[in-house]
């Protein structure tokens, strides 16, 4: 990939969440969520620029006051497909995909997912497991990796299975072993994803319901760049009280009012 390219960054964003309806307007410190994701992207040095992509008007409406918009297609079966409908029509060499739901999403986390695609075809970001309640957890993903970076697999099981271990607590595998949780930001350059799409859903894809393995599966390499962040996502209404609060002691640490 050429030295001065054009990254874009592209968030995807539906409003018919089956755990949470409408979750990308829903206000955190008098933002919408999608602001807040949008806001996050500015301040990573590598994207030229930022789209929110989704097929509702609702998000359109509002999402339009502080940033482009691009509306796709209802039936896109992933957010890659969604992702690859905004690249076909929009000029850039590579493309950052990045959670809408994550309002604490740290900057430098985008742009080092975006550095590795000068290496690769793909990219994404994982980090080392510290939590007990991620490690039997099927919505965290684990990710295992070569001696060169590259992916080997994604997975909602815990692997790999350290068997010497296995007789022991989780306490004593997760110890036994260096874990790593999967980070849910793609990076494509653009070639790759428009390529990606025209593949049907792979079988592992649908086992797992995981949309990287559709990449595995028809060879693609994919850098895995290991960061010490580790997502903060909204779920759930419940999890906007601990957003909230984890932006409030940001912005004490900076000075800064979070509504801002």
């Amino acid at each position: 990939m050429k030295e001065n390219a054009l990254i874009l960054g592209v968030i995807p964003a539906r409003y018919g969440s089956t755990r949470f309806p409408g979750k990308p307007l829903v206000l955190i410190h008098g933002k919408p969520l999608i602001q807040h994701v949008v806001e996050r992207c500015r301040r990573a040095g590598s994207l030229s620029d930022i789209v929110v992509a989704t097929d509702d008007e609702r998000i359109r409406a509002v999402a339009s006051e502080f940033c482009r918009v691009e509306m796709t297609s209802e039936n896109h079966p992933s957010g890659s497909d969604r992702i690859a409908e905004v690249v076909a029509r929009v000029e850039c060499d590579a493309v950052v995909n990045i959670q809408g739901d994550e309002p604490l999403i740290d900057p430098t986390v985008i742009d080092a997912v975006a550095d590795a695609l000068r290496g690769c075809e793909m990219s994404t970001a994982a980090t080392p497991m510290r939590q007990m309640a991620d490690f039997q957890n099927p919505n965290v993903v684990k990710v295992v990796v070569n001696a060169f970076g590259r992916a080997l697999y994604f997975s909602r099981r815990t692997i790999p299975y350290v068997r010497d271990a296995a007789s022991g607590s989780e306490e004593e595998q997760l110890a036994a072993f260096p874990f790593l949780k999967h980070l849910g930001i793609y990076g494509y350059r653009r070639e790759t994803l428009l390529g990606l799409v025209k593949h049907p859903l792979s079988p592992l894809e649908r086992a797992e319901r995981l949309e990287q393995l559709r990449a595995l599966e028809v060879g693609l390499q994919i850098a895995v760049v290991r960061v010490e962040y580790d997502s903060v996502g909204v779920d759930a209404p419940e999890d906007i009280e601990r957003v909230e609060r984890l932006l409030e002691n940001e912005a004490g640490l900076q000075g800064v009012d979070p509504v801002k």
